[in-house]
């Protein structure tokens, strides 16, 4: 299970060291693509399956939001392989869409990771502990 926040830096050429703790759970192939609130994405490729057979159901062939969230990620997906010191390289698009200049966070969410430009998850963070009791007593109430 990927969990916890770590602190990360590009290295030259947008190589980045993807957590020891995430490595074995991610595998020897990931996938990377682009995600919401302007972060990117990092997954295991059992994960991406299972994400690809719900993104690409019977509906999305009819319905335009299903097919606008399959472009969103899908079309900026890529298969990133990590070298022998756990390095993958962040494509240019992925880093230019996320923000990331240098420092970035990787942050464990279960089975997946999600990988965050330094300032922009300081400041989501600070929103998500503001407003996290909040949360949990509306998913509480649905639970009922």
């Amino acid at each position: 299970m990927l969990l916890g926040t770590y602190p990360a830096k590009f290295a030259s050429g947008h190589r980045v060291s993807i957590p020891s703790q995430f490595r074995k759970e991610l595998g020897v192939s990931c996938i990377l693509a682009r995600w919401y609130e302007g972060c990117l994405v990092l997954v295991g490729e059992d994960y991406w399956n299972a994400l690809y057979k719900r993104l690409t159901g019977e509906r999305s062939l009819i319905v335009n939001p299903v097919r606008d969230t399959e472009r969103f990620i899908l079309a900026s997906a890529y298969e990133v392989i990590p070298d022998e010191q756990g390095r993958i390289v962040i494509p240019e698009r992925l880093a230019v869409y996320s923000g990331i200049t240098q420092d970035l966070y990787f942050i464990g969410l279960g089975e997946k990771a999600e990988i965050w430009d330094k300032i922009t998850w300081e400041a989501k963070e600070k929103e998500v502990v503001k407003d996290a009791a909040g949360y949990i007593e509306e998913l509480a109430k649905k639970n009922e």
